[in-house]
């Protein structure tokens, strides 16, 4: 399998809710980096994963939608506890979204997967893995 990883970050606000959070039930801030792989058995017929340039605007997109921003206030993620696993999917789905209506190329409809780690800290992060 071959896989390339294009990276961002993004800082944001947020609050959880169950004694398992701790302190952390208070609001608090969050900065992440986040990777995003993606994975393909061949490569393509120019011999690459997917366009590098059109992954990094693509990831770019949806994390400044994310950044600077208090998840409690935005209504998509209304009761729902936005912990850093819930996070990785919520931009491995938005970038499969892409994927599909072919903003990363014709290239990109060889991908088998897409994974998306958000790191906390150097000793700490969350992944999430999909099919494509």
């Amino acid at each position: 399998m071959f896989s390339i990883t294009v990276r961002d970050h993004i800082m944001i606000a947020h609050s959880f809710r169950g004694d398992v959070f701790g302190p952390a039930q208070r609001l608090h801030g969050a900065t992440f980096l986040v990777d995003a792989t993606f994975r393909r058995e061949q490569l393509d017929e120019d011999n690459i994963v997917v366009d590098i340039g059109l992954a990094t605007r693509e990831l770019g997109e949806i994390t400044a939608g994310l950044n600077y921003r208090n998840l409690d206030d935005d209504p998509e993620f209304a009761g729902v506890n936005t912990s850093t696993e819930f996070l990785a999917k919520v931009v491995a789905d938005r970038l499969a979204e892409r994927i599909a209506k072919g903003a990363l190329g014709e290239g990109a409809k060889g991908l088998a997967a897409l994974s998306v780690t958000l790191h906390e800290s150097h000793i700490a992060w969350a992944s999430y893995e999909r099919g494509l």
